[in-house]
């Protein structure tokens, strides 16, 4: 296991309840001894802690573990810069649905976090996919995600037309809403909301989610986490969609650009505590029943 000693803190802005959690947590790791730097942008939020204070991209230099306080959405920004670095990332839920996030904020958030710091943890880790677009061969915007890389069409209202290579072979040409491209980590989100399979963390694989596409008999596709995905935005339809990379980071297509998806080469090293399961995170937070003895 590894010793943890110098602790980063990422947090959601613009939330009162976050900035409490993290001057709860901070002053306990301080008083227990441990190095604590803050993410500068929360720290700007925080006059009068007197902690270090670091940018995203130093915190993954110098941290030996960072914490994130907030919600998927926050641990999704943190694991894309984060996860060059090698730096182990610990989530602490303050949003909603918490799949990534899975320490609770009440009274016994600190002993959970100082189980951790103790060695008492599950470590996973999860790919990440790069997204390249190219417009005339040259290649003019790149994003990374976690979860997932979304062509749509962005602010207008029409179907996007757009042809489908995995692998270097032709698989459709599709007239669709868009295409949503999935890691297992993405599948129990936006993949999941349309239509998707929920896959464990651990598989090796990605799934490719049609958005209402035209023709019925267009399906979720599973392929191997490293194959090349490819699409083509139709020349001749003049509609210029988009690509989101897990909702946070937009680059605007036009008629007859290329999006290339592939796996990233470093993963995010997510932390998780003792007794971390999947299943059970699963039938919590998407409702699903118990078994009918109990």
């Amino acid at each position: 296991m590894e010793e943890f000693r110098n602790i980063g803190i990422i947090g959601r802005l613009n939330s009162n309840k976050v900035i409490e959690t993290i001057r709860r947590l901070s002053r306990y790791m301080v008083d227990e001894g441990y190095h604590v730097i803050l993410d500068d942008r929360i720290a700007e939020v925080m006059p009068g802690h007197g902690m270090q204070v670091s940018n995203v991209n130093l915190l993954g230099e110098i941290c030996d573990l960072v914490i994130v306080v907030g919600g998927d959405g926050s641990l999704l920004g943190a694991a894309r810069a984060l996860a060059r670095f090698n730096t182990p990332v610990l989530g602490i839920n303050r949003g909603r649905l918490g799949f990534l996030t899975d320490i609770s904020p009440d009274e016994g958030m600190c002993d959970a976090v100082q189980a951790v710091l103790d060695g008492e943890y599950i470590e996973e880790r999860r790919f990440l996919l790069d997204a390249e677009i190219k417009r005339d061969g040259n290649p003019i915007g790149s994003a990374a995600a976690l979860n997932d890389v979304v062509l749509h069409p962005g602010k207008s209202a029409r179907m996007i037309a757009f042809d489908l290579y995995i692998e270097g072979q032709f698989v459709y040409n599709l007239r669709s809403d868009g295409l949503i491209v999935s890691t297992p980590t993405g599948s129990t989100a936006y993949s999941l909301s349309g239509g998707g399979p929920i896959m464990h963390p651990r598989l090796d694989a990605l799934v490719l989610v049609p958005m209402f596409p035209h023709t019925l008999s267009s399906r979720p596709i599973v392929v191997d986490g490293k194959s090349e995905i490819k699409i083509v935005v139709d020349a001749s339809q003049g509609l210029y969609p988009t690509v989101s990379c897990d909702g946070q980071s937009h680059i605007p297509c036009a008629p007859g650009d290329s999006i290339t998806i592939r796996k990233k080469s470093h993963k995010l090293k997510l932390i998780h505590p003792k007794g971390h399961n999947f299943y059970e995170i699963c039938r919590t937070k998407l409702g699903w029943s118990s078994n009918l003895g109990d």
